[in-house]
């Protein structure tokens, strides 16, 4: 990740030499200007870094242009506004004469100001396009040179040319060095040695005792009690060591060049070189710094690499020798362009190079297999050991062979190729692919690791910040009152961001070497400047802004809700029904509120979300209309409140209480404690039966026949005592007994008393029934049975 940093640093630092001109049509000139010489000295672009510049010149102009026409927009709104409070002249009148004057200048003022808005618009196409052509151009030349041939290695004639040049080529070195030289002599003699030794005291004290100590504290910190439990310690503590050994290094050597040319002892010529030299020593920096904090040869409990300890050492000084080669190959070709050294000096070094990475790489490779041949017979010692002990084969099979993963067993085969097809392309010549293929080898190796690092840091790092047990997790639930649940979805979520972020960056990181970034920051200054829809432009920046506006506001109206429910309602006289139905209308206007809010911070004004409204209205009266519907019925429900929790409701051959009422639907509990679903149209446009409305009581009816001559006085008696001695019976309104009819030598009794509401109903009856029975039969009533007859016939 920071070696694309450091790729898109110059570019960086090249926009910030120029700074946009205060006169937005002088800055059109300049782009016009600027575009034609990158257009006449296109023909002369015969290098890949030539080609480089120009294409950054080019994105350049089009930054320029965009910025002269985001400069003369507000001006021309200004101009057309002044325009619009003049107004339109009536036909046969005559406007004052300064009014018509200024009426002329101002009209004449918005035609120059659309006229050079036109022309940024047409510089900024033309430079994206040229930057375009030139990006083909690259790529053309890139894979010409990829695919050029020279001698081959093992031939004679090669290193006979290079014997013959090198007396010349050693000549430019040596003047190359007498430059340098001389040109620090005369600095140092000018200005003194004051500024040179502060900066390498300063280089030395961060590349040694400072680097260390910052090592040192890392570990000290992760091993303390202080430090986050859980995989975090030690995915934290390698990034810790990842970027305390890339920075210190890489801003050491930028302190010592810089304390250099402070005095102007770096001679043009060399200015390049330096900046190499920089960009080299973090190279090399992060290269040792991911292997010392992946592979931990000396601390294995810390170490995040399934590796053992012999293997980790040998892995350690392989990286140390890919850190310095990778060093030494970024010195060299700066040097050879320096000092212009010949053609065939430059191809065998690339040659050495390549065969250098070559054998590297094969080093590493071979590692890896005895590696995994020693793992393997490990655990093949350890299946026959528990097959000696007795136990199962098969158990100790699935315990102790370790399978390799798929990714692993096709990324070897793929390198064991690809090493095989750069050695046989250096054997025959093609020596640029074959340094390019090994420098992508070593290059990919790093990218991907150091993503995987930071692809566990990232998930330790959001996972255990929103964590419920985390101090920030506690925090947020005790401010927004989120649930724990919630708060480990936003853990999980947020690290499904960062993760997709390191895998951009490492995506990005491995294209560098393929071709100019310079489209990609296009990309991004286009999309900076935002997608316009209508008349309303959409930045990145707004949208950000919307969304942080958004969540402030929710969390008020949130905050205000849950006071409004936990603190002030509880102290009204409002039965627990009017309490929800208030506590929900606030949480709707309070994301009613936030949206509108938001869709305000975003540039969307009412008047626009009018016509959004209406042109839905359509789309909402035929596909919506349930929804709607529901909708309405919900907030006619919280409004009305026909029913209310806690009612005890009957619909259709449904019946239960009401748990919950929201805006489309209303859950009520049946007697089997299921839940039943209605929508809430139902409850508005079908009949209903609320049991509970109004405090209604609840009415007891009970019914039985006794035979004729059965003492009713004493059956009456039985029943209102029954009634009297039981606390859930209301005495107001009073219990009653009634004859209902005489017939077929039967009398029908039928009895009614009161109790406090439905739900006691069932249970009293109950209890009703048991007292009468034992009175009945303890006073010698018997009640009536159904006859049965069976008719039977004579066989």
């Amino acid at each position: 990740m920071l070696l694309a940093w450091l790729g898109m640093a110059p570019l960086a630092l090249a926009q910030n030499d120029d700074p946009a001109e205060a006169d937005p049509i002088a800055q059109l000139a300049q782009a016009d200007k600027d575009l034609k010489q990158i257009q006449a000295s296109l023909d002369d672009g015969d290098t890949l870094d030539t080609l480089k510049t120009l294409s950054d010149r080019a994105l350049a102009v089009q930054r320029d242009a965009k910025a002269a026409r985001d400069a003369l927009d507000p001006q021309l709104k200004q101009v057309e506004g002044r325009l619009a409070q003049l107004g339109e002249v009536p036909e046969g009148a005559t406007e004052a004469r300064d009014i018509a004057q200024q009426r002329k200048a101002m009209t004449q003022q918005r035609a120059d100001i659309a006229s050079a808005i036109a022309r940024a618009n047409l510089l900024a196409d033309n430079a994206k396009q040229l930057s375009a052509d030139i990006e083909k151009m690259r790529v053309t030349q890139f894979s010409e040179e990829l695919a050029r041939k020279v001698n081959s290695p093992l031939s004679p004639s090669l290193w006979r040319q290079f014997a013959t040049h090198v007396p010349a080529d050693i000549h430019r070195l040596v003047l190359l060095y007498r430059q340098g030289e001389n040109t620090a002599r005369k600095a140092i003699a000018e200005h003194g040695w004051g500024a040179p030794l502060t900066g390498l005291v300063l280089a030395l004290v961060m590349f040694f005792p400072l680097r260390l100590w910052l090592r040192a504290l890392g570990r000290r910190y992760a091993a303390s009690e202080r430090a986050p439990d859980g995989r975090l310690r030690r995915s934290g503590l390698a990034v810790w060591l990842l970027a305390v050994g890339t920075l210190l290094p890489g801003f050491a050597a930028v302190v010592l060049v810089a304390s250099l040319d402070s005095i102007g002892a770096i001679p043009p010529r060399l200015q390049q070189l330096a900046l190499h030299f920089q960009v080299a020593t973090f190279v090399a920096a992060f290269i040792t710094a991911l292997s010392a904090c992946l592979l931990v040869p000396k601390r294995p409990s810390w170490r995040l690499l399934a590796l053992d300890d012999s293997a980790a050492w040998r892995l350690r000084k392989y990286a140390w020798g890919a850190a310095g080669l990778t060093f030494i190959g970024i010195l060299l070709v700066e040097i050879n362009r320096a000092s212009r050294t010949s053609e065939i000096t430059t191809v065998a070094v690339d040659g050495l190079v390549a065969i250098t990475y070559m054998g590297l790489i094969i080093a590493i490779l071979v590692s890896l297999a005895r590696l995994h041949r020693r793992q393997a017979a490990e655990a093949a010692a350890k299946l026959e050991a528990q097959d000696s002990d007795g136990k199962a084969k098969a158990d100790g099979k699935a315990k102790g062979v370790p399978r390799r993963s798929g990714w692993i067993v096709l990324a070897r085969v793929a390198g064991h190729v690809v090493v095989a097809a750069a050695v046989i392309a250096t054997l025959l010549g093609y020596l640029n692919f074959a340094l390019f293929v090994a420098q992508q080898l070593v290059w990919g190796a790093v990218v991907l690791l150091a993503a995987s690092l930071l692809l566990k840091f990232a998930d330790d790092l959001a996972t255990t910040a929103l964590s419920p047990s985390s101090r920030v997790g506690q925090s947020i639930v005790l401010t927004t009152g989120l649930s724990e649940a919630r708060i480990e979805q936003a853990g999980v979520l947020l690290s499904a961001v960062l993760r997709i972020g390191v895998i951009l960056l490492a995506v990005l990181a491995l294209a560098v070497p393929f071709g100019n970034l310079n489209a990609f920051y296009g990309g991004l200054d286009t999309l900076s400047g935002g997608l316009k829809i209508g008349e309303t432009t959409l930045k990145p920046s707004s949208v950000v802004y919307a969304l942080l506006v958004f969540l402030v506001v929710w969390a008020v109206m949130q905050a205000f809700q849950r006071w409004l429910t936990e603190t002030y309602l509880p102290k009204t006289e409002l039965d627990a029904g009017a309490r929800n139905s208030i506590s929900t209308v606030t949480r709707y206007l309070g994301i009613i509120a936030a949206v509108l809010w938001g869709l305000t911070a975003l540039g969307i004004g009412f008047e626009k979300l009018a016509l959004v409204v209406s042109a839905l209205s359509v789309g909402i009266g035929f596909g919506l209309q349930a929804i709607t519907q529901n909708f309405v019925s919900g907030l006619i429900l919280l409004a009305e409140r026909p029913v209310k929790i806690g009612d005890w409701v009957k619909l259709g051959d449904q019946e239960g209480d009401i748990k919950r009422i929201s805006v489309r639907s209303t859950e009520i509990q049946v007697g089997d404690k299921s839940t039943l679903i209605v929508p809430n149209s139902e409850l508005i446009t079908k009949t209903i039966r609320n049991m509970t409305m109004g405090n209604a009581q609840g009415r007891i009816q009970i019914q039985f026949s006794v035979p004729l001559s059965t003492d009713v006085a004493a059956v009456r008696q039985i029943l209102l005592d029954a009634y009297a001695a039981h606390v859930a019976v209301l005495a107001d309104p009073a219990p009653s007994v009634f004859i209902d009819s005489i017939a077929n030598g039967q009398i029908a009794i039928n009895s009614f008393a009161y109790v406090s509401g439905p739900r006691a109903v069932y249970g009293v009856r109950s209890d009703l029934y048991f007292n009468m029975l034992q009175s009945f039969a303890a006073a010698g009533i018997a009640l009536s049975s159904p006859t049965d007859i069976h008719l039977v016939r004579d066989p």
